[in-house]
Parts: C-alpha cells; structure tokens; sequence
C-alpha cells in the first residue's frame, strides 16, 4: 500500500522525545527512518520507565515511552566518537533524504555532524535541528527539556483557576507539540526540495512549538494586551460555554459561542424553560452579569442525571457539548477508535496492543504503523550490507574495532 513518503529516507539521531516522536510520526508516513544510537550507551529514554515510574509511583512494565517514540524505525549501533563512524554516517548521508538531530546547540558541530559537513556529502539535504530555544537568541545554547519549554511558554499560567499558582502540564506536552512542528517543517522542506531543488536547515523548537499551541492567546495578548485566559469556572462570563459535573461524578463541557441562538435549546434540554426569557438570563449580557448564579442552577440541574443520560438527552437537542474524558476514558471513547487516533498494532513480544494513530487521514495513501521500536542495534548488519553494500568482513572489521 503507497503512503506518502514511501522512498525517503531519514537519518534519525535524536534521543528522548522531541526528535524521536517526529521521526516515528514520518515513519507512518513511509519513510524509511534509521535510528542512530551510541554502540554502548544508545538513546537514554530505553531507560525512561525508571524515572517515569519514580513519577507516578509504582511498577509501569515494558517502556511504552521509548516504544512508542521509536516505531516503525530500524537501528543501526555506532560510536561516532571513532573517525571510521562518522565516515558511516557519511555515506548513509550521501544516500539518505533528511537527518534528524535534536541534540544541545553546538554538539553536532563538535562531533562533525552539522549541516554545513553533511551538506558536503549531499547537497539536497534536509538538515533539521528540534531545538529547546531555537537558533538565535542569548538562551540559544543553554540547555533545555520539556518542562523547561513548558515554563517559558507561558502555558502553565493557562490552566487552572484565577488565584491558583502555576499548573504543572504532564506528559511531555513540549517535546509532543515540538515533535509535530519538526515533522512539519521536514514536510514543507521536502515539498521546497521537489519544486525548486534544493536542500536546507531546518530548526524547529521547543519554546516556538508551544506559542505556536497558544496561538490565541498570544496574539490576544500582543494585539488586544488582555493579561489571562484563566477564568474562574463559577464565574465563567458565558456559563453556556463552560464544564459541569454529573450524578455519577463524570463531567460534560458545553461549548456555545453563538450562547443567544442556542440558549432556548439548552433551557429545554435541562427542563429550565422558565428560565428562557427571565430577564436575569435572556441574553448573552444578562448570563454575563448574573453568571456566577446561573452556573449554580447549571450545576444542580447536572446532578439530577449521569453523564449518559445527559448526553443522550443532548444529541437530540441541538446541543453543543462533549463528554469531559479523563486519560483512562481515551482508548475507549467510540470516536476516537473510529478514526484510529488509538489504533491497534500486532506487536511482536507484546501481542494486540493499542497505540497512539496517526492523527490525520488519508483516503489513497494512509498512513499506518509498519513495525515495532526495534531492538538496540537490531538492523545494524543489515543497514550496512542494504544500503552501503558492506561485506560481512567488513562488518566484522568494524565490529572487532568496536565501531558499530
């Protein structure tokens, strides 16, 4: 079956979670993705379940971290410490399409591997760095992670109530969002390589991803200088526009920006027809001013009913609303496996499992999971004999030099 990117080839050698998700997510779009790891060491994050597990307390089993940051990728182990390993690189270089680094600023050029030498061996390549702070700037060449981006980008001050300090935000939101943008950035670069020729650098950051994500409210705040989107939910302004707790502890968020037009649709709905045209009430004005008791009346008509029986009563009332999911709920809401957001994957070790989808559809070229996380240096002989045409003497040179 053709997937998008079938025929190209990406070098990844990133770690952890911002280069690596972006790799595995063009390796659902066919590329051939070869992970380049330390011959000893290799990618820290097949260590990652130790620390996640010192998180969130308890045993957490396989490392669905690194397996689902690396799949559909091949491996190939080298110590590019040794001037015989960069000269590998160098040649898978010459016959690949794009290289992934996400290392600190500075690390690539030390150990040979910037854009301006690999460009040498192949000069349409698309170069990216996946970056913490981006190319230029004074913090450019600081060190970064995920939560330091998170910091600086302003969105732990979004979540939450008005008075609450700085939420933290889980599971690695900045490499994830990071992640996306560097695969984007890879697509638009190979789409410019295709229509004028040529190959590039492309950087894509931490800290630019996540204002990215918070598009709106920046640019509210550099237009309009409005100071928070944190608002307070029993004094939301549009209380149609706001979340609300069922009988069975579950919640549901109505979403209504056009409140006058459906106000006399959620009034039958919830059995407050005598509120439609109280005039403490009857316009998107009136609910702003008296909102903090209108949202008390929502809140006890919510309790008289579980989350289903809401949502049953909703779907035939032209209501905008949504189950609130949390976490658990995800791999089991109907609309999210109708679209393979959670698709399912026969793992080799593991069995059926369910996985993270690819979050866009394609009607001819759909893309899919081809393969599990591979093993540490599981396709090292078989890149070097596929693509470079090595012998196995030389393999077994290079080997007993313990370069791969």
């Amino acid at each position: 079956m053709t997937r998008p990117l079938d025929g190209i080839r990406v070098l990844d050698w990133t770690i952890f979670q911002q280069g690596p998700v972006a790799t595995a997510m063009l390796a659902d779009l066919g590329a051939d993705v070869i992970k380049i790891e330390h011959r000893v060491e290799g990618d820290p994050a097949r260590g990652m379940m130790k620390m996640i597990g010192t998180l969130i307390g308890g045993g957490v089993g396989r490392n669905p971290y690194y397996e689902n940051n690396n799949r559909g990728k091949r491996c190939i182990t080298i110590d590019l410490g040794k001037q015989p390993g960069k000269e590998l690189i160098y040649r898978l270089v010459e016959k690949s399409d794009v290289f992934v680094q996400n290392f600190r600023m500075g690390v690539a050029e030390r150990m040979g591997l910037d854009y301006e030498t690999l460009k040498k061996y192949n000069p349409k390549l698309i170069y990216v760095h996946a970056s913490g702070w981006g190319p230029k700037g004074p913090d450019a060449s600081d060190p970064s992670a995920d939560y330091t981006g998170v910091a600086r980008s302003g969105i732990m001050f979004i979540a939450g109530e008005p008075d609450m300090d700085p939420q933290m935000v889980q599971g690695g939101i900045g490499d994830q969002m990071g992640a996306v943008m560097t695969s984007w950035g890879v697509l638009a670069a190979l789409l410019a390589r295709e229509r004028f020729g040529i190959g590039q650098k492309v950087d894509a950051s931490i800290l630019g991803s996540l204002l990215q994500l918070l598009g709106l409210v920046v640019s509210m705040r550099c237009i309009s200088k409005i100071p928070s989107m944190r608002i307070a939910r029993k004094k939301v302004g549009n209380p149609l526009w706001n979340h609300y707790k069922c009988k069975d502890g579950k919640w549901i968020a109505m979403a209504h920006l056009q409140p006058d037009k459906f106000w006399p649709n959620v009034c039958k709905a919830m059995g407050l027809e005598h509120l439609e045209k109280d005039p403490r009430f009857d316009s998107i004005d009136a609910r702003n001013k008296n909102a903090g008791e209108l949202v008390q009346i929502i809140d006890d008509a919510f309790i008289g009913k579980t989350r289903g029986e809401w949502m049953e009563v909703f779907k035939k009332s032209n209501v905008i609303y949504s189950r609130l999911n949390n976490i658990d709920e995800l791999e089991d809401d109907p609309q999210i496996l109708a679209n393979n957001y959670i698709t399912e994957f026969d793992h080799p070790t593991m069995g059926r499992i369910r996985e993270m989808g690819f979050p866009v559809i394609f009607s001819e070229t759909p893309a899919f999971i081809t393969r599990p996380a591979p093993e540490f240096g599981e396709h090292t002989e078989e890149i070097l004999q596929e693509i470079l045409d090595y012998s196995w003497e030389d393999i077994i040179k290079l080997k007993d030099e313990e370069v791969i």
